[in-house]
């Protein structure tokens, strides 16, 4: 769409498509939705494509507790075209390429200007509302007035969504917009895990449970970082194949270690075990078996997946006690407005491989076969495109 006519719908209501999830575990409906304009500090955003993640999976399946909101837009994992911008934005104008992030970076608060971590002290805590400074405001209505409710500040499975200017990043033109998208979650919280939170050296050992987009994200951080040995753990023998694009040189499938642990087989490879560990799946015993198959004196643990049911895990102290250490990471460490421009040069300069991590396209029409494909362990990141 033309800059001339964005102008049209400027500081108007616009109708357009959404897929929307009306009840737990059932199909999303397509429907037309309003999408109010953006108050202060909000930028409206044409979509241009999205995809799935396994975070959209999940949350489509929850049916109680505060996170279980009906009617909803998922998605998170998108790219589009600044349409619209509202009061105190600054940095953002129509026509700019755009990438959406589920976590904040304000720029301001004392966490966002500290080297430490990518905490962002103004928002981060509050991951219940719809909008990021008005609460559960929402800017989405269906065809009878009825709100709809946001996801992750985000809401990419619509044509146009609203979102705050502390989870928005301009980008390059110059990179194709589906490889674009996927720095929106997976690439970024994947090799920010290497880079930023691990902290890879060359030459070093490295264990990844679970080989999905984060998990060969992880793979390609660790390659790029000149890693010696790269060990993928997973079930499916045909992630292999797919690892080795990304550095993936030796493969452990849990299902054939017999009577041994994994983490007892990691240790038989790598004469102790390895420097370096990433959880990428969200299982409390996949967390402890991956701290296992650390070194003991410096091996380290980075866990990146989610545990759907909050439980805990279970360490053995004298292992801490040994100079083992683990810790979680959301987006990989990342500071969005600052490293994702990053990850786009090495794109572009041909650095960082995102290829082989879209395994699907389809039209945003047919979203819900994207689902079935994730469920079934089908596909690694399918891209939805909309129309243009």
């Amino acid at each position: 769409m033309e800059k001339a006519s964005f102008s049209s719908t400027q500081g108007k209501p616009i109708r357009c498509k959404a897929a929307i999830l009306r009840k737990a575990g059932e199909p999303l409906v397509i429907e037309e939705i309003q999408v109010d304009p953006p108050r202060a500090y909000e930028v409206r955003i044409k979509i241009l494509c999205t995809s799935l993640c396994h975070t959209d999976l999940t949350f489509s399946k929850l049916d109680s507790g505060p996170l279980a909101r009906f009617p909803r837009i998922l998605g998170h994992e998108a790219v589009g075209v600044v349409e619209s911008i509202g009061e105190n934005v600054d940095g953002f104008k129509q026509g700019d390429v755009v990438l959406p992030v589920f976590h904040p970076h304000c720029e301001e608060c004392k966490d966002c200007k500290s080297p430490k971590s990518n905490w962002c002290k103004s928002f981060t805590n509050d991951f219940l509302s719809n909008t990021r400074r008005y609460g559960m405001s929402s800017r989405f209505k269906d065809s009878s007035g009825e709100d709809i409710h946001h996801f992750l500040f985000v809401s990419s499975f619509t044509e146009y969504t609203v979102v705050d200017i502390a989870h928005l990043v301009k980008i390059s033109s110059e990179i194709p917009v589906h490889k674009a998208a996927l720095l929106g979650c997976c690439v970024s919280t994947g090799v920010g895990a290497v880079w930023k939170v691990a902290d890879v050296e060359e030459g070093s050992t490295v264990a990844i449970f679970g080989l999905g987009a984060v998990g060969l994200a992880v793979a390609e951080g660790a390659r790029l970082r000149g890693a010696a040995k790269v060990i993928g753990v997973d079930l499916n023998p045909d992630k292999f194949e797919i690892g080795k694009q990304f550095g993936i040189t030796d493969f452990v499938n849990p299902a054939l270690c017999g009577e041994k642990k994994t983490s007892q087989v990691i240790n038989d490879m790598t004469e102790g075990g390895v420097d370096y560990s990433f959880e990428c799946i969200g299982l409390a015993s996949l967390m402890e078996e991956a701290f296992n198959s650390t070194r003991p004196g410096s091996g380290k643990t980075v866990v990146l997946g989610m545990e759907q049911k909050a439980m805990p895990i279970s360490l053995g102290s004298y292992d801490l006690l040994r100079g083992r250490t683990i810790c979680g990471t959301l987006f990989g460490g990342m500071k969005p407005k600052l490293d994702i421009p990053i990850l786009v040069d090495r794109y572009l300069k041909k650095e960082l491989n995102l290829d082989g991590l879209i395994t699907h396209e389809i039209k945003f029409e047919e979203i819900n076969k994207a689902f079935d494909l994730l469920a079934e362990g089908n596909t690694i990141r399918c891209i939805l495109w909309m129309d243009t």
